[in-house]
Order: structure tokens, then sequence, then C-alpha cells
């Protein structure tokens, strides 16, 4: 067959397979994931559209139901750019314990590490949002380095602030099960397996602790850090090995060991704030639950975070009919109280969906569902007694992500679910904005004494 010919039989088939799942979303409401916002019929039937049909009664929207409690304000929610711990008085600081260690932190009262752990789904992949959030965090409260790197993932050709190659590595993931599982979702198993890593983030020459992050093992195992044998004998089921401490850029591992599950590496300065990105494609956050108590309870005992941070939402709206969410907050609700098990001293802020957007009789809106996805994520946060933050609304609201993806130059992708690099540098500030507005309460708050008054 010729070059010509190849070239024609694929248009031909890939037009087909586009013509049938567009007859069938037109005539049919069939939904493929993969081609919701796709349709070549939509000129053809422009009152049809993608997902016109009338919404089943199963999917239209649940009453949320929220006790009512003394001295708080459920509806606090709805507020743009600003973290509520619902109490009703505003200038009352939420997150009030990592208001003053970084206080601490600020003045010099206290020379330690501060670590915020941030869970999402793609909207933080590759480092997207966290990247910014940690470089306006560590100039303003001091601290350096990129913090965790997992070994691979999809994400490592396209991430700013690390780039990594890694082979010779069997990995378990959320999809594919282990018993080792971390919460960042993957572990990896070396039986020849090496990885180079970059930080890529130089705004400063210091010193950095390079870590390697790892499970248990039942004898001493060899491993060559930078092309050196180090020999290692982790006994937790969480440990954090420091094996230098200096400014090089670049790191080299390799192990040769099918028995020792590594979940990554972490850059970290010595003092100051440090933010790890766990980002995982494709999930709701209610795959946390499987990840092992006594792993949680290992990580709080050897690298305890202050400040947790949970960000997902958006993949439960892949159908844009649906607005009854209320099975999520059941699901969700156990995650978030392992984690406060396992992390006693750390706060929990839950950060909402972005927007999304569907086509909706040939236009671009925010999913149906929206609302509710925002308001159960927040009941979540009001019933397990931790923050809230409304990211939905700091973007702008109701087809703020179709605003994003049409500007010039644009802060979103044409998906309409992920913002940018440009947009999610915006999302940073904003939550930066209401860290530092909690901050400021907290301060307010302080002895006169205090050299921020």
């Amino acid at each position: 067959m010729s070059a010509s010919s190849k070239v024609f039989s694929f248009v031909l088939i890939s037009f087909t397979i586009y013509l049938l799942v567009s007859f069938l979303s037109v005539f049919f409401n069939v939904s493929l994931r993969a081609f919701d916002n796709v349709n070549i019929l939509s000129d053809l039937f422009p009152e049809s559209g993608i997902h016109t049909a009338e919404l089943p009664k199963s999917d239209t929207a649940a009453v949320i139901v929220v006790e009512k409690k003394e001295h708080y304000d459920f509806n606090l929610y709805q507020q743009p750019k600003t973290i509520t711990d619902f109490n009703a008085d505003q200038l009352h600081p939420s997150l009030e314990k990592l208001m003053r260690k970084l206080a601490d932190l600020k003045t010099g009262k206290k020379k330690r590490k501060i670590r915020i752990a941030y869970f999402g789904d793609s909207m933080i992949e590759g480092d997207l949002l966290t990247q910014t959030l940690r470089k306006l965090l560590q100039t303003e409260f001091g601290g350096s380095g990129v913090g965790f790197v997992p070994v691979d993932c999809v994400s490592a050709g396209f991430r700013q602030t690390a780039s990594s190659s890694a082979s010779g590595w069997d990995a378990y993931d959320f999809k594919r099960s282990s018993s080792f599982i971390p919460p960042s979702g993957h572990v990896f198993f070396g039986n020849t397996g090496q990885v180079n890593i970059v930080n890529r983030d130089l705004r400063h020459a210091e010193v950095l602790e390079k870590s390697l992050l790892c499970g248990a093992s039942d004898q001493e195992i060899q491993v060559n850090y930078n092309h050196t044998p180090v020999t290692i004998h982790p006994t937790e089921p969480f440990n954090r090995i420091v094996l230098s401490k200096d400014n090089k850029t670049a790191i080299n591992l390799s192990v040769s060991s099918s028995k020792l599950p590594v979940f990554g590496m972490s850059f970290e300065s010595e003092s100051g704030i440090i933010v790890d990105n766990f980002s995982f494609r494709g999930i709701s956050g209610i795959e946390l639950a499987k990840v092992k108590d006594e792993l949680l309870a290992s990580i709080s005992k050897n690298n305890a975070y202050d400040l947790i941070v949970f960000q997902y939402g958006v993949n439960l709206l892949f159908r844009p009919n649906d607005m009854n969410f209320n099975y999520y907050a059941k699901a969700f609700k156990p995650v978030i109280s392992k984690f406060k098990r396992a992390f006693p001293e750390a706060e929990i802020l839950i950060v909402s969906t972005a927007d999304r957007a569907f086509r909706y009789k040939g236009e671009y809106h925010s999913a149906l569902g929206i609302d509710s996805v925002v308001k159960i994520q927040a009941k979540l946060a009001y019933e397990s007694e931790t923050s809230f933050y409304n990211q939905f609304q700091s973007m702008g609201g109701h087809d703020a992500i179709v605003d994003w993806a049409n500007r010039s130059p644009s802060l979103a992708n044409k998906d309409y679910i992920h913002p940018n690099h440009r947009g999610a540098e915006v999302l940073a500030g904003f939550l930066f904005e209401a860290i530092m507005k909690e901050y400021q309460h907290y301060i307010m708050k302080q002895p006169s004494k205090n050299p921020h008054h």
C-alpha cells in the first residue's frame, strides 16, 4: 500500500469514528467522555449540539441539607478569594495554627520547616498552581526547593520546576494496585531502576537536602547515589533518608532491588516553606482511602505536615447533565477522617473545583452541576470542621473557564477544563492572597508588641 493510500485510509477511518460518535450524541444522547467536546454534526443540528437531552429525574439537583451551628455561617463558602472555617466572626483567622507557625517563621522566633501537602488531580499536574504558590510563600516566609519529585509520572516531560527521566522500574499506582501505595498514588520497585532528576528552581543557590523517600526493607540495601554506593536499611513504613546536603542541581539514583518500595526524592531547604505536589490524573480523591493507616502514621511521624490541601471535583463533572453529588460527600468524608487521625497536628483545607464547561445547545457554558459540586465540597469542610476555599468563585464563577479560554493570551485550554500555565499562576495568586488575608487577621489579633503591628 502506498503512503498516500495509508494516509487516505487513516483519514477515512478517523472521520467515520467521529461521525458515528457525533450521530450517537445528537440522536441518542450517548456520551463518550473522550469525545465530549467534539461533534462534527453540530453545525447541521445547532439546537441539538452536544448533551441537550432533558435531565433524567435521578440527575436533578439534590437538596443539600446543612445543619446550622451556633456562631457559624455556612454561606461564607460562597465568598471568593477567601479561606473560611465558617466562623461568623470574619476577623477570626482561619487555619490559625498555620498562621501562628508562619508568624514564628517570619519573625525568626522559630527556625523550622512548614510542610504543605497539596493533593489534586490533573488541575495541578506538572506542578501547576503549586509551583507559583510555593514561590510566593517561600519569597514571603523563606525556604527553597521543589519538594517531592516522584520517580516517574505522566507530567515528567512538561513540569517546569523539575525534570526527570527514569528506566528499569516496576510501577504501581492507584489503578494498578499495590499494598505499598503512598499518598502520591505511585510506588516503584527497581530491579535495574535508575532515575535522573534536575531541580530547575534556581532562584536560590543555597544548600538543599536531597532525600530518598521510601518504604521498609527487611534487610540492608545498597543504592547508588550520584554513582557512589550508599548502604541503607529503612525500617519504617515511610522513611526519609538524607543522601546529601549541597547546592548541586542534578542527582542520579539507581536501585537494584525488587523489595524496596521507592516513592521518590525530595529537594528542600533546612527551614522554611516546603510545598509537595501530589497530583494524580483523573481521580476524585476517594482513591486516598487505599493508603494504609500505618503508612500515613509513619509519614506523620517522619515527615509531619502542617497543612493538607485537597483540590478535587472537576472529575465528578464528567457527564454534563449530572446535578446530584450527595454520594461524593459520603465517599470522601472517610478520607478526611483518615487524614485527621493520621495527622492530628495538621490543618486541612478543601479547595473547591474550578469551573468546567460543556456545550449546551451549541454554546459552551459551565456544567449544570457545578454549583452542587462546590456546595457539597463546602459541606464536607463545614461538617468535618476543616477550612474551605471557593476556587470556582475566585476565578470568576459561571462561565469563567469559557472566558479564560477565549482571552488573548488565553488563561485556559480549549477543552474548557484545564487552566494553562498562565491561568494556573493566576489561581495560585488568588489562593496566596487568601492565605495572606488570614495571616493579617492573625497578626492583628496579636499583642501590640508584635513587630508586625
